[in-house]
């Protein structure tokens, strides 16, 4: 599966030196290395049904982890991505195959061999497919849906900028329990960061997907240590909270390679739980906010809590 990757093309950032030295790792920031009978039962499982894992192609820091407890994020539609975000390790360039029509149904076999309660799906940016894979998505989450009907699934979506607004619904009609889309980070760093995309529209885009359907849970995440403020993030939540997104997530962004965009600080743990108190305060549902969050790090724990969480303000 590897030899698909293609040179990845990056923004320019500044080079690190005397002036600008690279911010030294701290502890709370660790994590094992993975190698647990688990993790290579996931890795089998993966393998056998040749499908890519964001969980992979990302880096994440909580591999190890989340595999050795039978829990992978599913990445659909191939390993190259059309776009060339400055912050992210997984390849770019002109995706090498169109969309693969079996793809579905080896999503929905290794979620019923995995055993799994919750399950996150999410893509490369398909730029080059006129719906942006709406339709894939739609077809993925209904062999889940067939195949292991008891499992709750949540999808983490591209932004769909260059379709046509309706293929939206396609998603929506497809009825996943959560409906993610990631704004990254805080609109003046869109230039550096996100360049392909537009803050607003995938904006947006949540709050379409609650118009479309007001009892779908909508989730967002950002990361920090990219060079926003604390003021800035405040406003990310209060435009989110105005799109009347449910779940907020942010986590520490960890600079993959030199290429990627420049690591500005390792936030500290206090941080993070002022943001997540914070965030409580403007209403979200749920939050995540520490150091490891990832969009897909305890998904399942999170959507029972969500799922708790709104009976409660509704009873």
């Amino acid at each position: 599966m590897r030899d698909l990757k293609v040179p990845a093309q990056r923004h320019p950032e500044k080079a690190r030196g005397p002036d600008n030295p690279q911010p030294r790792k701290p502890d709370w920031i660790r994590v094992k290395a993975p190698g647990s009978k688990g993790y290579s039962e996931t890795a089998r499982i993966m393998r056998d049904n040749k499908l890519t894992t964001v969980c992979e192609e990302a880096g994440c820091p909580n591999v190890g982890e989340c595999w050795s407890q039978g829990h992978a994020t599913m990445m659909i539609m191939g390993e190259v991505c059309t776009r060339a975000c400055s912050f992210c390790n997984i390849a770019t360039g002109k995706p090498p195959e169109a969309l693969d029509a079996f793809e579905p149904g080896r999503v929905a076999d290794a979620v019923a061999k995995l055993g799994l309660k919750h399950v996150v799906i999410t893509s490369v940016d398909r730029d080059d497919v006129q719906d942006g894979g709406a339709e894939h998505f739609a077809q993925t989450i209904r062999a889940v849906r067939h195949r292991s009907p008891d499992t709750t699934i949540e999808i983490l979506t591209p932004d769909f900028l260059n379709c046509d607004p309706s293929v939206l619904e396609v998603v929506v009609a497809a009825r996943p329990d959560v409906f993610n889309h990631n704004l990254e980070t805080v609109p003046g760093l869109y230039p550096e960061v996100r360049a392909g995309a537009r803050y607003f529209h995938s904006l947006r885009l949540l709050q379409r997907v609650k118009e479309l359907d007001p009892t779908m849970f909508t989730k967002s995440g950002i990361m920090v240590g990219l060079g926003e403020t604390r003021q800035q993030v405040h406003q990310v939540m209060d435009d989110m909270r105005a799109a009347n997104i449910d779940f907020l997530t942010i986590g520490q962004y960890l600079q993959p390679t030199p290429k990627h965009h420049t690591l500005d600080r390792f936030v500290h743990p206090d941080e993070f739980a002022a943001y997540e108190k914070a965030a409580y305060g403007k209403g979200f549902l749920m939050v995540s906010a520490t150091p490891l969050t990832r969009s897909s790090y305890h998904a399942g724990d999170d959507f029972a809590r969500l799922r708790a969480a709104r009976q409660a303000k509704f009873a």
